[in-house]
């Protein structure tokens, strides 16, 4: 099998995409509320143990970040251009010796674009950065306070509080990473979804377009290009919804193409019955077998499923062999039907993964493929 598809890769393959997302407004502020925890821990970590981050250059510091409280985080779209990352915290700043201890607002606003690397995967930057420190308060006499933020004002590096903000940008970027890595379908069929360019910024949010790639057994398999290009849909502004997924006919037959190459829908199905309880049927069947074996159905597609897009619903075609015979071990067909069936595809979100299952819509087509027990 290996070696069968080995011969089918073809030496360019199509480069267009089939399926894509978009992340809207609500979504990204969604994002942005529920990364407030680890963003205040990465500040509170990074700032807190940082001895050099009010260091001037002529004097060891003597001031030194207490606690970290962040009251505020929020991405804004910025259209054609990326992201803007605006942070609000209280920092509670103490000097040494011990002699005061004020409360000084953080304020980071930065620009973030996302850049494709030479391995092809996405990765978040920042392009502009401005942190400014302003006194909100002091827990001690209001004349030492003075003393101390004045103090402070004069030693403290701002600009080096801009390098924290890149390491905000490892978890999503390590997300973004772990988008091109492979995902199983089944054990032997994987899936990897492959950004072709970096995203789109607009007012409707965040557009990414992806092609996807299938392997079974590590080997990619070669897939008919797409008749008609894909463009991902415009999203509904009155939408509540923070993701919309988009998948397009092609992405569909691929899939199951891709499933049918792995034999995922190869079927092989014990009976109740035996040839001796059918020779009482079809007499034929004592010729073919002198032994009562267990009767056992097969199941192969004899072409490709085609996945049909329609308003509202998506439907699957089925075209299937049946073969009835005999014997485990040694499987000896002796007839054959042909089954045609649709069904309608149902997506449905379990977690954080999305599962895809078929219901039948319409009963299934028979008729006789090939019979070595005469007609039946």
């Amino acid at each position: 099998l290996s070696l069968l598809l080995s011969l089918l890769v073809p030496a360019q393959p199509n480069r267009s995409p089939d399926c894509g997302g978009i992340l809207t407004p609500s979504g990204l502020s969604y994002f942005a509320e529920v990364s407030k925890p680890h963003t205040e821990a990465v500040l509170r970590q990074q700032l807190v143990a940082d001895s050099d981050l009010f260091a001037s250059s002529s004097k060891p510091s003597r001031i030194q970040v207490s606690s970290v409280n962040v009251s505020r985080l929020a991405l804004s779209l910025v259209p054609h251009a990326g992201l803007r990352l605006s942070i609000d915290a209280d920092l509670g700043i103490s000097s040494a010796p011990p002699a005061s201890k004020v409360v000084k607002k953080l304020s980071i606003l930065a620009d973030l674009h996302v850049e494709m690397n030479l391995e092809g995967n996405m990765e978040l930057a920042t392009s502009f950065c401005k942190p400014t420190l302003e006194g909100t308060g002091s827990s001690t006499e209001e004349v030492e306070s003075n003393s101390s933020s004045a103090e402070l004002d004069k030693e403290i590096n701002v600009d080096k509080i801009c390098l924290e903000v890149a390491k905000l940008l490892l978890s999503p970027n390590e997300r973004l990473f772990s988008l091109t890595t492979q995902f199983p379908v089944t054990p032997s069929c994987q899936v990897q979804y492959v950004p072709l360019a970096v995203p789109m910024f607009s007012e409707q949010g965040i557009i990414i377009s992806l092609q996807t790639t299938f392997q079974v057994a590590g080997i990619p398999i070669p897939l008919p290009v797409s008749p008609v290009p894909f463009s991902m849909p415009e999203p509904a502004s009155s939408s509540p919804s923070h993701l919309t997924l988009a998948f397009s006919e092609h992405f569909y037959t691929s899939l199951f193409f891709a499933l049918e190459i792995a034999g995922a829908f190869n079927m092989t199905l014990l009976s109740p019955l035996t040839t001796n309880t059918l020779a009482q049927k079809i007499p034929q069947m004592g010729s073919l077998f002198q032994e009562d074996v267990p009767v056992v159905l097969q199941a192969v597609f004899r072409s490709s499923p085609r996945v049909e897009l329609e308003e509202g619903r998506a439907a699957l075609k089925l075209f299937l062999i049946i073969h009835v015979g005999a014997g485990p071990a040694a499987f000896q067909s002796f007839l054959s039907v042909s089954m045609d069936m649709s069904a309608e595809l149902l997506l449905s979100v379990v977690d954080t993964k999305m599962k895809i299952s078929a219901a039948t819509t319409e009963g299934a087509e028979l008729s006789l493929a090939a019979s070595d027990v005469g007609s039946v």
